[in-house]
């Protein structure tokens, strides 16, 4: 007796089938590396069933707390951050012990930033990260739910 079986066809999801939630991360006390990896991987959508890969299917997050995130080994002296003007000489150097106190938000985002697809829908995702300082934000009309990152 011969089996037959239907074809697998792999669903692909569309931009107004995609629900997307809203949560907040404390980054006090948590690893740079490790927390960016699974807020970008939250702002990818991998952890739904749903993902697609071509789509900007993942969740908006909130992080607070930013100027209270750890680096491992000799990173807080050592790590720098550069930027470039365009400009002949225009190469800004920036060390992270000075960037924690003069722009923590900065810090998580570039390193959000670095773990995503590098295209117009990884620049779509990172639109879905806020970043705050402190303890307080301005989002609190969308009511987000506390997400604790292992």
């Amino acid at each position: 007796m011969e089996l037959l079986s239907k074809p697998h066809k792999t669903p692909s999801l569309k931009k107004e089938e995609v629900q997307k939630q809203w949560y907040i991360v404390d980054a006090s006390d948590k690893t740079l590396g490790r927390l960016a990896s699974q807020v970008a991987s939250r702002l990818r959508g991998k952890h739904k069933a749903t993902f697609t890969a071509n789509q900007d299917c993942g969740d908006n997050i909130i992080i607070i707390n930013a100027a209270k995130v750890n680096v491992t080994g000799r990173k807080r002296e050592q790590k720098i951050y550069y930027h470039h003007s365009r400009y002949p000489g225009g190469m800004t150097a920036v060390p992270f012990h000075k960037l924690v106190s003069e722009n923590p938000e900065r810090i998580l985002l570039e390193a959000v930033k670095g773990m995503l697809p590098k295209s117009k829908l990884g620049a779509q995702m990172l639109s879905n990260c806020r970043v705050f300082a402190g303890a307080e934000h301005n989002l609190a009309a969308q009511k987000p739910l506390k997400l604790e990152l292992k």
